[in-house]
């Protein structure tokens, strides 16, 4: 099978009669642990600048400019992506809560979702709802109606059903208008706050409910309680977190008996409890934080008149987790108890115990075995464990709905790069399957494709897991090009999504391929580890060294291996701290890369990392470093992508931002492209997708938005692998 070839490049008289941006040059000078590091663009920094906004605009008309050749292979691209979302309005699964039923509708040709329900005993057996039971309680299409851009943070429901809470987001810029609903009367209280974060929870009797406040950073820091009916000036502070590395987080048990306050850094946490009975009284510290100790609880409710237990998931004392037990009258660490159960004690390297769902008589374990994501059911006290891998080759499994304490049953999402998602019913009693729902994709057929789960050996001799997908009649013989895709940070695991943009690619012959290196979590904590602080050059290494593996480079391959893919045509792909990924390995292996898509790329690493006044920089220092010390200074300017242009030899570079991105703020891809072009002497390509209007970290919002914007990258991706009988320069031996 041949790569459908892509529309003629423009030629030397059109490239000539549109110029790329020249960005102001106004030289700013850093002198620091013996380094003097001279900066350009450092002005780029006040976003309120017109020389700013202009020089994004410009970028992003030269973008359209440039692009503008590929609007035909776009429109191609985005009509069959259209193609496989439903004509027909389209139900979600249901979950239940508090005696009702609730399920997303997305109605034909809208971008976004509905949320509805229906009382319990208006659902028949197989789904169907009574005619006139169900009820709509939000419509985020019209919420999206002014900007164009929406992003619902929160959605509970009350526990006596009267209310709903819900906040959103209309800018990107992540910052939350929390509103409240009166289903009945179907009104909008007036208690309205302007400023929350996602998260929240209710008081058992309705009457009260904690909500978060971000910082002017945009850290949720501050978690407020309140009293429905009244004004939202009234409202009380119940914890402040003072510690600017940690966030907040505030949940409700399942059990419906305790609110969950958890402080977390990057590898430390501390959780504080309030009875949801008696929201008035001050939250009690389970265990104080210890650096570098993480624990997370959930509720197991007890006898009548008793207070029941916390499950605790804890790496005190073991390296990738296990499982706790303390009552919660005496939560602290001298009377945790650990639960013995066989699917993680004794502890295992291979096992990663990421969480413990509390139901009344079944614990609902997420693990990561192997690289490979699953589930384990237990009894109350951790016996008669049934172990529930996926279903699929190469696929995902993950808890979608555990909303009702006191069910025997869960709703578990399955899905490959291949296989659109598939959601069925567990019984937890068995760990039988039965398939509820799969996700309609029109004209699809997986049959068509093939993925599957492969190792690529580092050059320190690590095996790093990689996900490919293809066509069944796409050869692994070296010949079709490659989309390598990468994370590799936080912890993250890349695990197996469906996408409806993929199968173009896929049909016109590129093998797609994620490369789970070392920085994210697919292999439990140690992996983690192994790609955090000093470690992180190794994320680098890892994702250079699969594409020598796949293309058969012996120096990149260790023993050296076969080619799956063609060297020439491998173009890698990233997004925020994938995006830093790209710009280290667009720098440290350039001619590795046909091209790379750099999608809101972390790259201005040390200058950010030094400016404490800015989001995600003291609460990151635990995950790359506090350039503040000389040694993780030198390591932060070693990799960072903006201090280290690639010289010689560049490929084609396309780079997004967003001007209301809260965690990659667009002056840093905007100063790296900038500086890039200032510094290239071969005439590369660089193209900057700058959002100027509403849009978030992530790109537009809505399924429509979201597939035209994958249209757009995917257009670019097909048009630089080119044909097969373009060669390009050969590969170096950069691992």
């Amino acid at each position: 099978m041949t790569v459908q070839p892509p529309p003629a490049r423009e030629t030397p008289a059109q490239a000539a009669a549109v110029q790329a941006p020249t960005a102001p040059r106004v030289q700013s000078v850093r002198e620091m642990h013996g380094y003097r590091d001279v900066d350009d663009y450092a002005w780029m920094r006040d976003h309120a600048s017109p020389e700013l906004l202009a020089y994004l605009a410009a970028e992003r008309a030269y973008y359209d400019a440039e692009t503008a050749r590929l609007a035909a292979l776009t429109d191609e691209l985005y009509a069959e992506a259209v193609a496989r979302v439903p004509a027909a309005a389209d139900d979600s699964v249901g979950w239940t809560m508090h005696g009702y039923r609730y399920w997303h509708r997305t109605l034909a040709g809208a971008d976004n979702r509905q949320l509805w329900r229906a009382p319990l005993e208006a659902v028949a057996t197989g789904g169907g709802v009574a005619a006139g039971t169900a009820e709509q309680l939000l419509d985020e299409n019209l919420l999206a109606a002014i900007t164009g851009y929406v992003d619902v943070g929160v959605t509970l429901p009350s526990p006596d059903s009267r209310l709903l809470a819900w906040s959103a987001d209309t800018s990107g810029a992540e910052i939350y208008r929390l509103a409240f609903t009166d289903i009945k009367a179907e009104r909008e209280l007036p208690d309205v706050i302007e400023r929350s974060y996602p998260g929240g929870a209710w008081s058992s009797d309705s009457a009260h409910f904690f909500y978060l406040v971000p910082d002017d950073l945009n850290r949720p820091y501050q978690i407020w309680r309140h009293a429905i009916g009244t004004a939202p000036a009234a409202d009380e502070l119940v914890y402040e977190e003072a510690d600017a590395r940690y966030e907040l987080t505030v949940t409700g048990a399942r059990s419906g008996q305790l609110i969950f306050i958890t402080a977390e850094s990057r590898d430390t946490t501390e959780v504080r409890i309030i009875p949801a009975d008696r929201p008035l009284s001050p939250p009690v510290v389970v265990e104080p934080r210890r650096r570098g100790v993480e624990y997370r609880v959930d509720h197991a409710a007890g006898p009548a008149g008793s207070d029941g237990d916390l499950l605790i998931v804890t790496d005190d004392g073991a390296a990738e987790f296990t499982l706790m037990r303390a009552p919660v009258a005496e939560p602290g660490r001298a009377h945790w108890r650990p639960v013995d159960c066989p699917a993680i004690a004794p502890a295992r390297d291979d096992t990663r115990l990421v969480r413990c769902d509390v139901l009344a008589d079944h614990l609902l374990l997420t693990l990561r075995r192997d690289g490979a994501p699953m589930l384990a059911v237990a009894a109350p006290d951790g016996s008669d464990v049934i172990q529930v891998p996926p279903a699929l080759a190469a696929g995902s499994i993950s808890v979608t709905h555990a909303t009702d304490y006191r069910s025997a049953v869960v709703v578990i999402a399955e899905e490959s790069l291949i296989e659109p998602t598939r959601w069925s019913e567990l019984d937890l009693r068995t760990g039988a399957r039965r398939e509820l729902k799969r996700a309609e994709v029109p004209g699809h057929e997986p049959g068509r494709y093939r993925t599957q789960r492969i190792s690529a050996r580092a050059a320190d001799g690590t095996d790093v897991p990689v996900s490919l997908a293809y066509r069944s009649d796409t050869p692994l013989d070296g010949t079709a090009p490659c989309l390598l895709y990468g994370y590799g940070a936080y912890e993250s695991s890349l695990d197996a999504e469906f996408d409806r943009s993929l199968p173009s690619l896929l049909d016109r012959g590129v093998v797609y391929a994620v490369a789970h290196v070392r920085g994210g979590g697919e292999r439990g904590r140690q992996w983690w580890q192994q790609g955090r602080l000093a470690g992180k050059p190794t994320t680098f290494s890892d994702f250079i060294d699969v594409a020598g593996w796949l293309s058969g480079h012996a120096a990149c391959a260790g023993n050296g291996s076969a080619a799956l893919v063609d060297g020439h045509r491998i173009v890698s792909r990233g997004l925020s701290a994938g995006g830093l990924l790209q710009g280290a390995v667009y720098s440290r292996a350039p001619s590795r890369w046909r091209a790379v898509v750099a999608e809101v790329p972390f790259v201005d690493c040390v200058t950010t990392m030094l400016d404490p006044g800015i989001p995600l920089t003291i609460n990151e220092w635990d995950e790359w470093g506090d350039p503040r010390d000389p040694d993780d200074y030198a390591r932060l300017r070693s990799y960072s992508p903006y201090d280290n242009p690639p010289t010689g030899h560049r490929p084609d570079l396309l780079v997004t931002g967003a001007v209301h991105d809260p965690r990659v703020l667009v002056h840093e891809p905007a100063k790296w492209v900038a500086r890039l072009r200032a510094t290239d002497t071969e005439g590369s390509r660089i193209l900057f997708r700058v959002e100027l209007g509403a849009g978030a970290h992530t790109g537009p919002s809505g399924r429509f938005g979201h597939l035209r914007y994958e249209a757009e990258v995917s257009a670019f991706i097909l048009d630089v692998m080119g044909p097969g009988d373009e060669v390009a320069a050969e590969p170096g031996p950069e691992s």
